[in-house]
């Protein structure tokens, strides 16, 4: 066999292997397995997190809405039961535990000036420790873009804000501690403001609340 025909019957043979090679299909499975599970544990992780906050950013609304509701069907309430009342909206959150809402009460009198200055009567909230304590002084005027729509002389409100830093459970640890770069997705704001007048009465005192 002359040089010229073993090389020739080299490029043959390597020809018929790299034809082999791509006709090959085993294993082909597992390779596109390998693809595509990354892409749909994504899928499920993103399409988990945004269906629980939503979920929780309702139950966030919903919770200062329940108070709302529940201190302005009083005619007179004292700080016990304000106190009772923003616990109870707080269970609502439940059971998202990875932060802890913040729920504040505000009750506010307006004057009787052509353009009604707004004073606190009342206010009340949970410190951290979930002691009662004030939101501002009595009498400190109020100041709130959302108040000046619905302004009118000698008016009630009873203002409820609630807010919560929403913790995604992808960047969340059993330490309550935050995991690398997607620190970037922690502590989402959530929160609702809500302005309500008194059910049965003018006003709603609170003669032992701050």
């Amino acid at each position: 066999m002359t040089m010229l025909s073993r090389l020739s019957s080299g490029i043959e043979a390597r020809a018929r292997r790299a034809r082999a090679l791509l006709e090959d299909r085993r294993g082909v499975a597992a390779v596109e397995f390998a693809f595509v599970v990354p892409v749909l544990l994504c899928m499920y992780f993103i399409t988990m997190e945004a269906s629980q906050g939503i979920e929780v950013n309702k139950k966030v609304s919903r919770m200062g809405s329940a108070v709302a509701d529940l201190i302005t069907q009083q005619s007179a309430i004292t700080k016990a039961e304000v106190v009772a009342i923003m616990q109870i909206g707080g269970a609502i959150i439940q059971p998202y535990d990875r932060s802890q809402p913040t729920l504040d009460v505000t009750a506010i009198q307006l004057g009787t000036e052509a353009t009604p200055v707004a004073r606190v009567a009342w206010s009340l909230k949970l410190n951290s420790s979930g002691n009662p304590v004030a939101v501002a002084a009595k009498g400190d005027i109020v100041t709130d873009s959302q108040l000046n729509r619905i302004r009118a002389p000698g008016a009630f409100y009873i203002r409820v804000r609630s807010s919560l830093n929403y913790e995604p459970v992808v960047t969340w640890n059993g330490d309550a501690t935050s995991m690398g770069l997607l620190t970037a997705f922690n502590d989402i704001g959530m929160g609702e403001t809500f302005y309500l007048r008194p059910r049965i009465s003018q006003k709603i005192p609170c003669d032992d609340c701050p």
